[in-house]
């Protein structure tokens, strides 16, 4: 009998001990669409690294980098539904649950990083973030991929040259305006089948930021670079609703404080590389071309009709709000 009982608490010991483990970590599985070398890619290695130490392992952080998890729609869905606990994709293709998001793939409205970092850091930023709550999304907040500079296979020194040239763009309707203002042919093309479209001469170029560009490779197709500074594109950082909703208040703090971190150190990485980039292409054979700010101010005069496009879209007082919020 007492031999029974012993057994009974062994067995009774061990089930609180495998029903405790079971309980004592929680996965959050995390989808973004760039390669690990990116400073996006850098980041998040960096996010599972510090939220693992901070919560003393409590979280456990997957990432399924370049797009492994899915399309933009296969990533909003996961997070909708809580299969999947963060990602995030470019600001502007939130575009579809609010057109104030579009805002992202208007020229010529952020003059620079720190100003970007006003806005979107900002109540501007926080407000439209809280638009995706209707979907079952948090946005945490913003980080860079930067501004859209062009790559092309034959020289865009200056407007005239832009004419005509056969350019791969988003399938952002504003994307597409814009290029056509600048006189471009956009040519909407899926994410995974840029490298080969260029190779293969489908589009003689392709308008992206630095570190995108150098990390997919697409300097060794399109050898000349204009760095037009066209459109500052961010990503949007998301979080499942369902999820965080079964966290406490210190959990919820272990992420947002690894957030911050993150986010941080993207933005840094990802603006010091910029310098470094155009050296490494330049060493690569590739021609820097630098407009003057005479030929840079006919290019933001030729897109400023978009903003008329799209004033049913994009609330017209918002466009003001962040022209006043970069002047200050």
């Amino acid at each position: 009998m007492k031999r029974v009982v012993r057994v009974f608490i062994i067995a009774l010991f061990f089930t609180v001990i495998c029903t405790t483990v079971a309980f004592a970590n929680m996965t959050i599985k995390l989808a973004h669409p760039n390669v690990p070398a990116t400073p996006m890619g850098q980041a998040y290695e960096l996010f599972k690294k510090d939220l693992e130490e901070r919560s003393n392992g409590f979280f456990k952080v997957k990432i399924f980098d370049s797009s492994k998890f899915g399309n933009f729609d296969a990533v909003v869905q996961g997070i909708s539904m809580g299969v999947l606990q963060m990602g995030s994709d470019g600001a502007g293709n939130f575009s579809v649950f609010n057109g104030d998001l579009m805002l992202f793939d208007m020229p010529y409205l952020f003059p620079s990083y720190e100003k970007c970092d006003v806005v979107a850091d900002g109540e501007i930023g926080k407000k439209l973030s809280k638009t995706l709550m209707k979907n079952g999304i948090i946005g945490l907040g913003f980080i860079d991929i930067g501004y859209k500079q062009i790559f092309s296979k034959r020289p865009v020194r200056k407007l005239e040259d832009a004419k005509n040239l056969k350019i791969r763009s988003t399938h952002s309707k504003a994307h597409i305006a814009v290029l056509q203002a600048l006189g471009m042919n956009p040519t909407p093309i899926a994410w995974g089948e840029v490298y080969t479209t260029l190779q293969q001469g489908t589009v003689d170029g392709i308008e992206i930021d630095l570190n995108l560009a150098y990390f997919n490779k697409f300097h060794e197709i399109a050898k000349y670079v204009t760095l037009s500074r066209t459109v500052y594109t961010p990503h949007m950082v998301l979080l499942s609703e369902r999820f965080w909703k079964k966290l406490n208040e210190e959990q919820q703090g272990w992420v947002l404080e690894s957030f911050k971190v993150m986010q941080a150190y993207e933005r840094k990485l990802n603006r010091e590389n910029e310098e470094k980039i155009i050296k490494k292409m330049q060493e690569m054979g590739c021609e820097i071309i630098t407009l003057s700010p005479e030929e840079e101010q006919r290019w933001r005069d030729a897109s400023q009709k978009v903003y008329d496009q799209f004033k049913d879209t994009i609330d017209p007082k918002l466009i003001e709000e962040i022209r006043a919020a970069v002047k200050e």
